[in-house]
């Protein structure tokens, strides 16, 4: 499985974020946003801001790094072999 980041801006309540868009196989997968200053002890982990099919985790989990992040990623995409794929039908 090939995932991609793409840098993207990010609107979160009334402020935009420093965001990547998460691409598994060319299907997009996930939003992750970088938790700025006022996210205090937080401040520059990667939060999971929305997760798509199989991603989709209702804790929100927080990272402490991209590579962190792709990893959970990869794992959970890798635990069912037989979605067909990143985005693939049911």
């Amino acid at each position: 499985m090939n995932l991609r980041l793409l840098p993207a801006r990010v609107r979160t309540d009334q402020t935009d974020a420093e965001g990547k868009l998460v691409f598994a196989d060319g299907s997009l997968v996930a939003v992750l946003t970088h938790l700025s200053d006022e996210y205090g002890d937080k401040a520059g982990m990667w939060f999971l801001e929305t997760g798509l099919g199989l991603l989709d985790d209702p804790r929100s989990p927080k990272f402490a790094d991209l590579d962190e992040a792709q990893d959970w990623i990869m794992r959970k995409l890798a635990s069912f072999p037989a979605h067909g794929g990143a985005g693939g039908a049911p």
